[in-house]
């Protein structure tokens, strides 16, 4: 075995058990000095996040007294945040992180009351609703925490807090012939799989310790199928079910339920579970990713997301962060294990399009300017819609959400597995331009520089440096699926490339060689995958762009109509013209412009770099129209949505409420034109839209009332297909849901209003039909 893959992976770790199962593993921290759109992304957020004590001081502060005895899961923000700030503190090696991290844990370390618990529920509430998730990520915290400590005496007192810790749950929680609680009936939500996802960090406690009953509680939530009614590790060893097919299917709980079995594979060997994990990751990729790298179209869930991706007839939020940053640390796991290429993929797909597109780069204040968004648009809409897993602290004064908190470990991973080390010599994953610091089987270091603006352009050079003795070694480097043609030369020599592979090169390597990759890279047109949806009239016209593992999009930005649209020659290469352009006067990574069949063009920008502005004015789209499957006819009947797809009804006051979905199908409205884009709006009652603002209310409700008061004549402002904001004349009011509840306002579009987890503004949309 290579003794560098022993000193990343020694005895007294919770990565003991990896030499023996898998075939990549970390080169250790601080071996990277990179520089470009990735390192940025790291950083920047270490600035903005990681280092906020403020912030590690609220997440403190919720376990000193039972703040979600009302069943929410503030518990879980501080050790999301410390695992994501633990793995950039790798990368970065900022002694300033360090100093601030050890401060919080020993902060968290304080509130562990006589019981043992660090908890945010008391003892009469615990064991309920996110409780025991919340636990799991205290355990997360602390364990990647102790991969970062360099003072064995603290490690050992963080042991000893985390043991106490999880001893209580062990005597509270188990089989109910013991007298105790069930598991997956620790909370009402999922069936009980956020709670039996605890099993991660119970088994890299039994690695830590080697105290079997940590390893038998994991044995445990391994037999009661880490879910109620069902057993998820049987289902997915079995291999039938697609994950929209799963009794459970929301995508992060499931996937780190998934990231447990992989540990505890590790831990018994059991080899089924192996294969298991390889085949179902496979069946999301191929089932429940969409093009940007990331899952759940139907706001969290797997749900057929490939084909559901190009909907236009669902209005709500899609694509989490947190699902994001899941699939890219479950894929990292399944390359550990497998050393399979396409896991690598996976992760480079996820990084420059979904995750990338999360940061927060430009400083946008909506939705309180968290580090990153929650959710990523890609048809027709805009940025920061929604905060996921959304908190008020602090009484009120504080927020955050779930997704701002995961962030971290996704932009952190980018770099963390770029490069990687086989019981061989060294593997490139991702090709990030700078250096890194690596070792031969044996232990000579040696530098890998690489001189590259890869993924703009298509060749990396890669320099070896530093290099002494004979040792003969391999050097492998990750050739994309996505490439139809790649070349490799050593030092001027051309070697074959193998698209979907690991091309490696076991040779005596001398300081100077110098490989060069070369990987061919066009602008591709992408159809709606499987044809499009039945049943949706639009989703079998769209298209989309893509170039090397990049999306594009189009963003207003840009000042063209992001829904004109696409007719372009595909040529026999299978890619499309496309210029590079600098028409963007904002912050691009790629622009190109793209003609059109009869004259025309558009421009598209790379994904991550599209709608930064977070508000309306960069609303974008990656998949685009072949055909106007949208136009209405204002003279006829139609049916209007909100943004979040809440129908539009009339109840027994004449106010406008959402209602049922049949009374919705039985509503009748008309337009009466009274000048250009501006009308009355009728019901099929023969009453009018009407604002009005009651005494004691923060905003005009709206209203059916007779015609001829004021505020009935409406402005329809489109901003693409469908897609319109409804105005009051003259103003920039506009109509929107009032959040939980069933009534409808009017808000100004321009006023930056988060009410509960809603950006008010940036769903303040309707959509237009007629029946």
């Amino acid at each position: 075995m290579n003794n560098n893959i022993l000193q990343v992976c020694p005895a007294n770790s919770a990565y003991k058990y990896r030499p023996n199962t898998d075939v990549l593993f970390t080169i250790g921290d601080g071996a990277f000095d990179y520089k470009g759109v990735i390192d940025n992304a790291i950083r920047h957020i270490e600035k903005i996040q990681s280092l906020r004590e403020d912030l590690w001081e609220v997440f403190v502060n919720q376990f000193r007294s039972p703040v979600d005895d009302d069943g929410r899961w503030r518990c879980e923000y501080w050790g999301k945040m410390m695992r994501g700030a633990c793995m950039t503190y790798r990368y970065t090696q900022n002694e300033q992180l360090y100093d601030v991290l050890s401060k919080t844990v020993r902060d968290l370390m304080s509130t562990q009351d006589s019981l043992g618990r660090i908890s945010t529920y008391s003892v009469e509430a615990e064991f309920n609703g996110w409780d025991v998730w919340g636990r799991k990520y205290v355990m997360l915290g602390f364990q990647h925490f102790m991969e970062i400590c360099r003072d064995e005496s603290f490690k050992k007192e963080i042991l000893e807090c985390m043991c106490r810790h999880a001893d209580y749950i062990i005597s509270k929680v188990g089989y109910e012939q013991e007298g105790k609680k069930l598991l997956y009936n620790c909370s009402p939500h999922l069936k009980g799989i956020n709670c039996c996802s605890i099993l991660e960090p119970f088994v890299r406690l039994y690695n830590l310790t080697d105290d079997k009953k940590y390893l038998d509680f994991a044995s445990y939530i391994v037999d009661i199928g880490g879910m109620a009614d069902g057993d998820m590790f049987e289902l997915i060893c079995e291999g039938k079910l697609y994950p929209y097919e799963m009794p459970v299917t929301k995508a992060y709980e499931t996937m780190s339920c998934l990231e447990g079995l992989t540990e505890y594979y590790r831990a018994t060997n059991i080899e089924k579970y192996r294969n298991a994990l390889i085949n179902f990751a496979r069946k999301i990729a191929e089932r429940d990713i969409t093009i940007i790298g990331c899952g759940g179209c139907t706001h969290e869930l797997f749900d057929f997301s490939t084909l559901r991706q190009t909907a236009t007839d669902y209005d709500g939020i899609m694509l989490e962060t947190c699902v994001t940053v899941t699939w890219m640390k479950f894929c990292y796991q399944l390359l550990c294990l497998s050393g399979e290429s396409f896991f690598a993929d996976c992760i480079e797909l996820s990084s420059y399009n979904a995750m990338l597109g999360s940061v927060n780069t430009d400083g946008a204040t909506r939705n309180y300017g968290f580090a990153f968004d929650s959710y990523a648009p890609i048809y027709m809409d805009t940025r920061c819609r929604m905060i996921g897993g959304h908190n008020a602290m602090e009484d009120y004064t504080v927020h955050y959400g779930c997704c701002a908190c995961i962030g971290a470990a996704g932009t952190a991973l980018m770099g963390l597995s770029s490069v990687m080390q086989s019981d061989n010599g060294i593997v490139m994953n991702l090709y990030i331009p700078g250096q890194v610091k690596v070792k031969t089987p044996h232990g000579t270091d040696f530098v890998l520089g690489i001189d590259t603006e890869y993924p703009v352009c298509p060749e990396i050079a890669v320099t070896v440096n530093g290099v002494k003795g004979d040792e003969e070694f391999t050097l492998s480097f990750r050739i994309p699926a996505w490439c139809k043609n790649a070349s490799v030369k050593i030092n001027g020599q051309i070697f074959d490339a193998v698209s979907g592979t690991y091309q490696g090169f076991t040779r005596k390597w001398a300081d100077g060689d110098k490989i060069e990759l070369n990987f061919e890279m066009g602008m591709e047109l992408i159809p709606a995958p499987f044809g499009g949806i039945d049943g949706d009239k639009g989703s079998k016209y769209l298209v989309a762009f893509k170039r090397g593992p990049v999306v594009f999009a189009r963003d207003r930005r840009l000042g063209e109509a992001i829904d004109s649209l696409i007719d372009v020659n595909v040529y026999d290469d299978g890619y499309i013209d496309a210029i590079p352009s600098s028409k963007a006067d904002f912050a691009t990574e790629q622009e190109y412009t793209i003609p059109m069949k009869y004259g025309s063009s558009i421009t598209v920008i790379d994904f991550q770099s599209a709608g930064k502005t977070w508000d309306e004015k960069s609303m974008m789209t990656v998949w685009m129209p072949t055909k106007n499957y949208w136009s209405f006819d204002d003279t006829k009947a139609i049916r209007f949505h909100n943004r979040t797809s809440l129908p539009c009804v009339m109840d027994d006051k004449d106010e406008l409420v959402v209602s049922d979905a049949d009374k919705f199908l039985e509503t009748k409205w008309y337009f009466e034109k009274v000048s250009d884009s501006k009308y009355y709006i009728r019901h099929e009652n023969g009453l009018y839209l009407t604002a009005i603002q009651n005494e004691g209310d923060e905003v005009p409700f709206i209203y059916l009332k007779e015609k001829g008061m004021a505020n009935q004549v409406w402005e329809l402002r489109h901003y693409a297909v469908d897609l319109y904001r409804l105005c009051l004349e003259g103003t920039d009011l506009c109509f929107s849901h009032y959040y939980r509840s069933n009534k409808f306002m009017v808000v100004d579009f321009n006023k930056e209003w988060t009410l509960g987890s809603l950006d008010v503004a940036n769903n303040a949309f309707i959509t237009i039909k007629n029946v």
